[in-house]
């Protein structure tokens, strides 16, 4: 009984909120950096909201076997496609900046990202004082181009 009373605090005692509304505000504005950054083709704005190491992945189908295979993009890859304007090209009316801040726990936490196109779910760290995306896995929308 003494040990389901002590999960059942620890699981109230733990919501997934940060450990000071700066935290929060500070992961959000990260989010929204990558977010904003990419429909606005601000290669800046998205490059600080990366970690230099940031691996961005999703599953596709390999056209060749048809079994699924990991597709990855690094940070350099990303802030250079915002740089092109790739996301420019949607248009304003679609442009989608929903965050949510799924998790957060000590330095690391856990927020989705909903765009015109696809759903990403980022991992963040607070890095030298700095919160930061380290891995990011999309899925694209039932719909959307490529």
């Amino acid at each position: 009984m003494k040990l389901l009373l002590w999960c059942f605090v620890l699981l109230i005692s733990s919501p997934g909120v940060a450990q000071s509304p700066a935290d929060s505000a500070a992961i959000r504005a990260t989010a929204l950096d990558y977010v904003e950054g990419w429909y606005q083709g601000n290669a800046n704005r998205m490059g600080r909201a990366l970690h230099p190491e940031l691996v961005k992945r999703i599953v596709v189908n390999d056209t060749t076997t048809g079994k699924s295979v990991l597709q990855n993009m690094g940070a350099s890859a990303l802030v250079n496609g915002t740089r092109h304007g790739y996301g420019k090209s949607t248009p304003r009316d679609r442009q989608q900046k929903d965050v949510t801040i799924l998790d957060i726990f000590g330095n690391a936490a856990s927020a989705r990202a909903t765009m015109a196109d696809w759903i990403d779910y980022m991992h963040l760290s607070k890095v030298d004082g700095r919160w930061v995306i380290v891995n990011v896995l999309w899925e694209k929308k039932p719909g959307s181009g490529d």
